[in-house]
């Protein structure tokens, strides 16, 4: 047979050919697609983006390494048939496999802070990062007045360098029993260019610390109950439990930190820790701490904050 004859029979197979591979052309189709098959398969959205939509911008965007904040220049723009077999096996592995979009990328964001992240560590999400925008106001009078701050079960780093940007004059300390996260941490302190600022210690919650005292504590630990990690989506159990699971009543990690805070706050200090809706759990283990609960816009009762001085009643 001949090489003419060749190519005219692959061209008669490919006109037959079916499925995304050979159907769907410009990003617009593909980002269709992958809307499509998100919704289609139920998939939750937790780990930075809220819907379907924005979560198939990002994986393909991402993918095609294309700016993450312009879309609407590529939407009629071909993919190759090379990329089309990669955005193919990207939207899969999301749809089948349940895994996080922030563990396919290798990043995630909160607000404009970009960090390296893997399946050594939870996804960064937490209220800290909006509250930090203002430096911690009305709790912080003077952002640069801020000498010592700490970041307890600090992960990836990410609070802790939001910390070291919130309190420019601060020395920071990011602390986390995993080596795994402080592997991961140290990544991104070094692609922020923070290492003379930021102190990454291993330390179970306060044990690493030795007689190091701040003017600011925060702390988004392990608080997801016996329960409600029974019924996580599939999308969290990618994560390491570790980070995650804090016993029957969520309070495992919590209950250590409200016992033993007051060692390490300068006067006046500040305790601050989100327990996600844990909020009437946290009350009724603690009647007597006059917590009091910031809102955000993300939602409202997931941070509580203390002062160094109300912390005695602690137990």
């Amino acid at each position: 047979m001949s090489d003419i004859q060749h190519h005219h029979d692959d061209e008669h197979e490919h006109e037959h050919e079916h499925g995304p591979l050979a159907e769907l052309v410009t990003l617009r189709d593909w980002l269709r697609y992958a809307v499509t098959r998100f919704n289609r398969a139920g998939l939750f959205f937790g780990h930075g983006c809220s819907d379907a939509y924005d979560e198939a911008v990002w994986l393909l965007l991402h993918t095609l390494a294309l700016p993450l904040d312009r879309l609407e220049p590529f939407l009629d723009a071909c993919i190759t048939g090379e990329e089309r077999e990669v955005l193919l096996a990207v939207i899969e592995r999301r749809t089948e496999e349940r895994v996080p979009a922030a563990y396919i990328t290798g990043e995630a964001w909160l607000g404009d802070f970009r960090f390296h992240v893997d399946e050594r560590v939870i996804v960064p999400r937490s209220f800290f990062a909006e509250l930090l925008e203002d430096g911690f106001a009305p709790w912080i009078e003077e952002p640069d007045a801020v000498g010592d701050v700490l970041d307890l079960c600090t992960g990836s780093g990410c609070l802790a360098i939001l910390m070291a940007h919130a309190f420019p004059n601060a020395e920071v300390v990011g602390a986390d029993l995993s080596d795994d996260a402080l592997d991961v941490a140290r990544r991104n302190v070094s692609d922020y260019h923070l290492e003379d600022r930021i102190d990454l210690v291993k330390s179970d919650v306060f044990s690493g610390l030795g007689g190091r005292t701040f003017d600011l504590i925060i702390s988004n630990p392990p608080y997801v109950t016996d329960e409600a990690m029974a019924a996580l989506p599939a999308e969290y159990l990618h994560e390491p439990r570790m980070a995650l699971a804090a016993g029957e009543d969520g309070l495992d990690v919590v209950r250590r930190l409200l016992a033993e805070a007051k060692r390490f706050l300068n006067p006046g200090g500040i305790l601050a820790v989100e327990v996600g809706h844990n909020r009437s759990l946290v009350e009724q283990a603690f009647p007597d701490l006059p917590m009091v609960w910031l809102s955000a816009r993300g939602g409202d009762d997931m941070v509580f904050v203390l002062r160094a001085e109300e912390l005695h009643g602690a137990h």
